[in-house]
């Protein structure tokens, strides 16, 4: 019999949390970010939940051309652009949109002479400086871009570092003076900027990690008022339950100690699941149904619990790792880390169920 963990994945949440970032942007477009595989949920098991979407963004060329064969006939976004003359290849063959950051992609789309135009999203870097052109080269680079014939449409486009935080102005002035004059489509917002700055909100924006239920920002408390749905939900079960006097230890390196007689649980999840090993005793989980905490350190396979909430808790008991219940965002705050993190690290050991 296989190991109780596994994580359930709702396609309906995904549809439910695209609504949302449509009615917190009215006038603009929506690109559903699908990078990573989904940010861990896997493409093929969200894809009935992305109908109303406006296009489909990614990063992996094998994912994008995945998405076509999955049926999607609307645009598709390659975020990072294309490497190689077989990328504009296959961007031509199934008429991908491609990001365009710097001039040797444009030289590569262009000596690859696509059979037809490529749209692209140039990309300006307005102080984020990760990709894109300097907002004082941004000009002459849509010029020379604009004037090829390999080219098709051009969106403009640029990427905030702080959106969580609300401080995006000094990046939108400088685009919005570099792109003065400019033609064409803007797109410049992420999940953040979706959900709380309207000011921004351009001709298309770009919600990710609130597509499935997380916080942007990393903390639960700023969506509460979001009416966002968990996408994923990781479960297991209690495996084992042990007794401890005062004063005995759990776990590797008995970094936790029992100050008076505690019952505690085994559950069937580990760090080689996904779950992150540096969660710390107190992070949040559920027990049948009741929120208590972990105690000890993570191993590889399992987990220890505290079961003084939930003193009916046996083998078998039903464990919510994250979830509806359990917010990703608190376990990777305890973590040190963010949701994105977690979703995207779930183990392929463990068996994905779509609901």
């Amino acid at each position: 019999m296989p190991r109780p963990i596994k994580a359930c994945v709702r396609p309906d949440a995904i549809k439910h949390n695209l609504e949302v970032a449509r009615r917190a942007a009215p006038n603009s477009r929506v690109w559903a970010v699908v990078k990573a595989n989904a940010y861990g949920h896997g493409i093929e098991n969200i894809y009935t939940g992305l109908g109303s979407a406006d296009g489909i963004a990614l990063l992996d060329l094998e994912e994008a051309v995945r998405v076509r064969e999955l049926g999607w006939n609307k645009p598709i976004l390659l975020l990072e652009g294309v490497f190689t003359a077989e990328d504009v290849r296959l961007a031509d063959r199934f008429n991908f949109t491609v990001a365009v950051h710097c001039d040797d992609q444009h030289r590569l789309i262009a000596d690859a002479k696509p059979l037809r135009p490529i749209n692209v999203y140039l990309k300006m870097n307005t102080g984020m400086n990760r990709l894109g052109f300097h907002p004082q080269r941004y000009r002459a680079a849509w010029e020379r871009v604009s004037t090829s014939e390999s080219i098709g449409e051009i969106t403009l486009m640029s990427h905030f570092a702080n959106a969580d935080e609300g401080t995006v102005d000094w990046q939108l002035e400088r685009f919005e003076s570099a792109t003065n004059s400019i033609p064409g489509q803007r797109s410049l917002s992420n999940s953040a900027a979706t959900l709380w700055l309207a000011h921004v909100h351009r001709d298309w924006v770009r919600p990710g990690i609130v597509l499935y239920g997380a916080s942007p920002s990393g903390r639960s408390h700023d969506i509460e008022g979001v009416p966002l749905r968990s996408a994923m939900t990781l479960s297991s079960e209690l495996i084992g339950v042990q007794e401890l006097a005062a004063g005995e230890t759990v776990g590797y390196a008995r970094t936790f100690r029992a100050d008076g007689r505690l019952r505690i649980g085994v559950v069937a999840c580990g760090y080689a699941d996904g779950y992150p090993r540096h969660a710390p005793s107190g992070t949040p989980i559920a027990v049948d149904g009741v929120i208590t905490r972990t105690v000890g350190r993570v191993s590889m396979d399992m987990l220890t619990v505290d079961l003084t909430p939930c003193p009916n808790a046996r083998i078998g008991s039903k464990v919510e790792l994250w979830g509806e219940q359990v917010k990703i965002d608190d376990v990777a705050s305890s973590s040190g880390t963010i949701g994105y993190e977690l979703m995207c690290a779930l183990a392929r050991r463990v068996p994905v169920t779509v609901t």
